[in-house]
């Protein structure tokens, strides 16, 4: 693996929707810089580098105020280059790591003062080689006070999960939904499935992002808009919105992200609604301190 890929628009537009005082993007990522910050030699791409400044940029542009930046499986466990993101923002940046389930008390609580606040499980078998579950629930058991698990899964697998997610003792946060295939509709198989997992636990949080990803249709990811809204209103009190920025593996289809930000009012129609996806949500999963 040689070859650096871009995955990200290199001039978005500007959205036609304005976020909410305050309104966080609630999941995103920085690539190296490489230089500073090597990929892991278990990498399955290789990008080119989107670091904080641009991250940042990106923010003002589309009309976001802070960013919650998930670590990419790129950079494997070594959280550097997230945690030297956060460190620059001014505070308008908190993190979710992926940690060796054997990291120590004390290196979790340096992670705490760095701005994380949650780790992330990924089992996704096209981007990440094991995934020890009793490891896992290990490490969960062990997480700092306020902290919470992100789970990253595709549809087929969620009942298989079940089991292990129940057993998870802090909340859970489920990346773009568990990846269902909206194309099928609200009341398909598997956003009936993703109901009755959000309707097992009070706890569990669900990220409605990711149009470019599930809308097999192509934008304007009208299939995704019609899926996603009823689940949105449903579970208002805990959904929360990303860009996923950079866009990993999505070199193929480079969304615009001024795009993705006017899928928002689509799937959260009210300005109550948006509030919540946006502000409240994000606020007090991870600046519960400032509520």
């Amino acid at each position: 693996m040689s070859d650096r890929i871009v995955s990200w628009h290199g001039n978005p537009s500007k959205p036609l929707y304005t976020p909410p005082a305050g309104a966080i993007d609630a999941h995103c990522h920085v690539f190296g810089p490489m230089a500073q910050f090597p990929f892991s030699a278990r990498a399955k791409y290789l990008p080119e580098d989107a670091g904080p400044d641009v991250l940042f940029a990106l923010r003002d542009h589309l009309g976001f105020a802070r960013n919650v930046i998930v670590q990419a499986s790129c950079h494997g466990t070594d959280n550097a280059a997230t945690l030297d993101a956060i460190a620059r923002s001014q505070g308008k940046a908190r993190g979710v790591a992926v940690v060796d389930p054997a990291i120590s008390e004390t290196q979790l609580a340096a992670m705490h003062e760095g701005g994380i606040r949650g780790i992330r499980f990924n089992f996704l078998k096209r981007l990440v080689d094991d995934a020890p579950k009793d490891r896992f629930l290990e490490v969960a058991s062990r997480l700092p006070e306020g902290w919470h698990v992100v789970i990253y899964f595709e549809a087929d697998i969620l009942e298989e999960l079940r089991p292990f997610m129940d057993a998870i003792p802090v909340p859970l946060v489920i990346d773009h939904m568990g990846r269902p295939d909206v194309t099928q509709g609200p009341d398909c198989r598997d956003m009936k499935a993703f109901r009755g997992l959000l309707d097992s636990r009070d706890d569990i949080w669900f990220k409605a992002s990711c149009p470019d990803r599930l809308d097999g249709v192509g934008a304007p990811w009208n299939a995704f808009a019609d899926a996603v809204a009823p689940l949105v209103s449903d579970y208002q009190d805990r959904v929360i919105w990303g860009t996923d920025w950079p866009h990993p593996n999505m070199q193929d289809d480079v969304p615009d992200d001024g795009h993705l930000v006017d899928m928002i009012p689509r799937i959260a129609p009210t300005a109550a609604l948006q509030t919540k996806l946006l502000v409240t949500n994000p606020m007090r999963l991870y600046w519960p301190e400032e509520l």
